[in-house]
């Protein structure tokens, strides 16, 4: 798996993710987690994350791997007096498994029997199920190439992007549609970038919106959607033949007779699959 674990310890750490997270870290109760993330103060996003509340005083996050060490780097600048340690546990793994948890659900993690942590990540595509471990652990998990990419198609294929370092600080969470997962607060309290979030909400602004693109030719973060002289948009992740984009709002329906992309344009709005709310 390409993710790593993040650990925020000491009294102050749910008071330190609450005032600089986009989500209600507050709401959460030992064994829960959400999705989360971090923003600029201009409102656009620099890394998402699972978060779980182990306990009062312990946090975990869940990121891609290559955004691990920027992220607790740049988070530790704002730690000033508050009691709180970032660190990267160098035992820690995170492994995964294309099949439904048997003990976690939905928003609640489950302490797996043979060690760690397990949290359930299954939706329309299927059951799976990650699982955080320390030191070594023989458990089944999609650790190969082919493996890695079925779980980041997956990731996709629910609405949950994968940025490079290209589409980092680039989008807001209505343009990447995190609303559909429960991503963002529009309610709490202030945290980087919370004025511009709760301005489009309250304001009905998002112009934008994430929509998943089948394509028959590889796509990349970056690229342009286009169609004939008009441009639709720009992909943001893309994994094999399925990819994100962020679109006009009236654009981000799956095609039907009224697409834009309808006849003739090598690519297709698809569905985005649901169940991965949490």
């Amino acid at each position: 798996m390409d993710h790593r674990l993040m650990a925020l310890t000491g009294r102050d750490a749910v008071a330190f993710a609450q005032a600089q997270f986009m989500n209600d870290v507050t709401a959460l109760r030992d064994g829960d987690w959400q999705w989360n993330g971090w923003l600029t103060p201009k409102g656009r996003v620099v890394a998402l994350f699972a978060l779980l509340r182990i306990d009062a005083e312990t946090l975990w996050l869940v990121s891609q791997r290559d955004d691990a060490e920027t992220l607790a780097t740049a988070l530790r600048r704002f730690v000033f007096r508050s009691k709180v340690a970032i660190a990267l546990p160098d035992d820690a793994r995170i492994l995964g498994r294309l099949k439904a948890s048997e003990r976690a659900s939905a928003a609640h993690w489950a302490a797996a029997p043979e060690g760690g942590v397990e949290l359930d990540l299954s939706g329309d595509g299927g059951g799976r199920a990650m699982r955080i471990v320390f030191g070594p652990d023989t458990a089944t998990s999609v650790d190969d190439t082919n493996g890695r990419a079925i779980w980041m198609q997956l990731d996709l294929l629910h609405g949950w992007p994968r940025l490079d370092a290209s589409q980092r600080e680039q989008w807001t969470p209505q343009q990447l549609s995190l609303e559909r997962l429960n991503a963002f607060s529009v309610k709490k309290g202030c945290y980087p970038g919370q004025e511009i979030v709760a301005r489009t909400h309250f304001l009905g602004q998002a112009k934008r919106a994430l929509a998943r693109i089948e394509s028959p030719s590889p796509l990349a973060p970056g690229d342009a959607l286009a169609h004939g002289d008009r441009t639709y948009g720009t992909v943001v992740s893309a994994v094999g033949d399925t990819a994100l984009a962020v679109v006009a709002t009236d654009d981000a329906r799956p095609s039907n007779d009224e697409s834009p992309a309808w006849g003739g344009a090598s690519w297709r709005i698809g569905p985005l699959f649901e169940g991965l709310r949490r």
